[in-house]
């Protein structure tokens, strides 16, 4: 059996309160006309309040080295008095309470980190007190705001406004409302439909400001769902905020995925010059920028020599101390290039006319790599950007890289093996002939395109996340399925690259989707996208979604994981394409699917060629670099 004897230890810790001798803190409290002295023990004060934890570890004790003293201004003696004795004996009677008192209890014990108390003032007020918060409604909203505390009460008052919105905006004290107050009020009340994007986007850079975390995040949301155009044609501004504030980082993926298509939106723009350092360096860090190396290189110097106006326009009059000028202005930036990358005659031309910013083993492992690019560097070598494959324009040529040997024992043993088990080489001519816009469909032997395999259901497995993982980085690809019930084959050709790391809608206009009615390569239905802004979706829910074309126009979905279960991939009534690929629209179940990546054929003859003439350079490369790095 537990006995509990509190109310002889609340009259102990009562007797060591009253105790003028043991005492080593001393608390000064209220300002110059209401201040009063309290004693108390350092023991007792560190262990109940992680605030006063924290003065006495930062106070330095009177010259005896006992006495340690604290000063509070911004609380009433009256008030502390109650707070003191609740740290001591544990313990507030609010009934003997004025309900005014209680309030400045709440905000006091929430500033001296007394979280039990706040958290239980706040409740009582709200339960018992309502009248009185009516009543000093603005005191107590104005209130939640500045000390960004308060949830529940805050909730309370925001289903007041709701309902009596004058309470505030008819109050005499409206003027002096804190702002953070009034932009969340702003928001909540108006439509944003009614706000011009430009007002939206400064109140979500104000309400970061001001640490209104569900107003910034809802605001910026809204931004990139509904204002995309508005965000892409102010797209330097917007990219630039990010980095300032060093929030929104939905915005900054947002802004990433658009710089990866197109960096030059930044690169040449006419503010680039005044770009945040972090916000470069956040674009050089990415192996996915779809640039030159040569190129980011010229800008880089542009941005760099940008920085300070005393650096001559002419290189030929610059001298040491300028050249370390630019060292450290680009310090940050400078291990992020991909020098082993660069064409050797990039590196003389751009590169080389700057040597004296580099260190002294970097420019000479650059040197010997130039001239025996297989001997090892002390140097880092960061790898290559990796270049997304972009839309398949018509008539196009894809050249190869890097250029792989033939090995024609190889190619002859492949010969017979079907690129596809759901179309044949007539499927295939047809939907090339799509691609390149022709009128007419490319015969056996002369289509330009190969079909090579990303993917196989039956082999790789039907997950919509093996999906996304495996077609991940490819570009131009063909998808297609085998529906059971009525053996058709459905597709959609896809121009961009999958994207396992983004979500929401792509924009191309050369996507179409298509079939072929019980797997015969007559009279196939044949749609092009006719909205070029809702072309393709990638869906945030990747474990459940795969392949999107439309509004689910073409679709493959499993919520079991496996899109030959549940019966949920379909072909939805037309609405972004010309029309639907099939005749009865709804849900059906796949036998099999397969991800094909177009790509086009490459003659023999001018592979050789192009090998001949690469072999050429190399030696010629390194007859040259070998005389003008001396």
């Amino acid at each position: 059996m537990k006995y509990l004897f509190l109310d002889k230890l609340i009259q102990n810790f009562s007797e060591i309160l009253n105790d003028n001798e043991e005492y080593n803190v001393i608390i000064e409290v209220g300002n110059e006309l209401d201040k009063k002295t309290f004693t108390a023990h350092s023991v007792i004060l560190r262990y109940r309040s992680s605030y006063f934890n924290k003065e006495l570890k930062n106070t330095v004790p009177d010259i005896n080295n006992i006495i340690k003293t604290i000063t509070i201004q911004n609380i009433s003696a009256e008030v502390f008095e109650i707070i003191l004795k609740y740290i001591y004996y544990g313990n507030i009677d609010t009934e003997n309470i004025d309900t005014k008192i209680i309030y400045k209890l709440m905000i006091a014990a929430n500033e001296l980190k007394l979280e039990e108390l706040s958290i239980k003032l706040e409740s009582h007020l709200i339960e018992f007190e309502t009248s009185w918060l009516k009543t000093n409604f603005f005191l107590v909203y104005n209130s939640v705001f500045i000390n960004n505390e308060f949830k529940n009460l805050k909730k309370f008052c925001d289903n007041i406004i709701v309902k009596n919105p004058k309470l505030i905006f008819e109050s005499n004290e409206f003027t002096s409302l804190h702002e953070s107050a009034l932009v969340y009020i702003y928001y909540g009340n108006i439509d944003t439909e009614n706000i011009d994007t430009k007002i939206i986007y400064k109140l979500m850079i104000a309400a970061n400001e001001l640490k209104l975390e569900e107003l910034s995040i809802k605001l910026e949301s809204h931004l990139i769902e509904f204002e995309t155009s508005w965000l892409k044609t102010n797209f330097f501004l917007v990219y630039n905020s990010v980095f300032i504030n060093n929030e929104f980082k939905n915005l900054k993926k947002f802004c990433d995925n658009i710089i990866v298509k197109n960096p030059k939106l930044i690169f040449e723009s006419n503010e680039f010059t005044s770009l945040h350092e972090s916000a470069l360096v956040s674009i050089l860090e990415r192996d996915d920028l779809q640039m030159i190396e040569s190129e980011i290189w010229d800008y880089l110097i542009k941005w760099g020599t940008a920085q300070n106006l005393t650096l001559p326009e002419k290189l030929e009059e610059w001298s040491a101390e300028n050249f370390t000028t630019l060292k450290t202005i680009l310090q940050q930036c400078l291990p992020l290039i991909r020098y082993f990358h660069i064409s050797n005659v990039d590196v003389m031309d751009k590169i080389k006319p700057y040597k004296k910013i580099f260190d002294k083993q970097l420019w000479d492992d650059l040197k010997q790599h130039l001239i025996i690019p297989d001997r090892p560097v002390i140097s880092i070598i960061l790898p290559p950007r990796v270049f997304i494959a972009q839309e398949l324009p018509p008539f196009i040529t894809l050249a190869p890289e890097p250029l792989p040997r033939i090995n024609f024992q190889e190619k002859t043993t492949r010969v017979n093996e079907p690129f596809s088990t759901i179309i044949n080489e007539e499927h295939a001519a047809i939907i090339s002939s799509w691609i390149d816009y022709k009128p007419t469909s490319y015969s056996l032997t002369n289509n330009p395109y190969e079909f090579q395999l990303i993917l196989r259901g039956s082999k790789d497995g039907f997950a919509p996340g093996t999906f996304w993982d495996i077609s991940h980085g490819h570009g131009n690809t063909i998808v297609i399925c085998k529906v059971k019930e009525t053996g058709e084959i459905i597709g959609g050709f896809n121009p961009l690259a999958w994207n396992k790391t983004i979500k929401g809608w792509m924009k191309t206009n050369k996507s179409f989707i298509f079939s072929f009615r019980d797997g015969s390569s007559q009279n196939p239905i044949f749609s092009r996208v006719k909205d070029e802004n809702n072309a393709i979706f990638f869906h945030c829910h990747k474990n459940k979604v795969g392949p999107r074309f439309g509004k689910a126009e073409f679709m493959l979905k499993s919520r079991q994981f496996d899109f030959t279960k549940d019966c949920l991939n379909q072909c939805k009534k037309s609405r972004f394409y010309e029309k639907s690929p099939r005749v009865n629209i709804g849900t059906f179940s796949i036998i099999d699917y397969e991800v094909l990546q177009v790509v086009r054929k490459i003659l023999v003859n001018y592979y050789f060629t192009i090998c001949i003439i690469h072999s050429f350079i190399n030696i010629l490369s390194i007859y040259f670099i070998s005389h003008l790095l001396i």
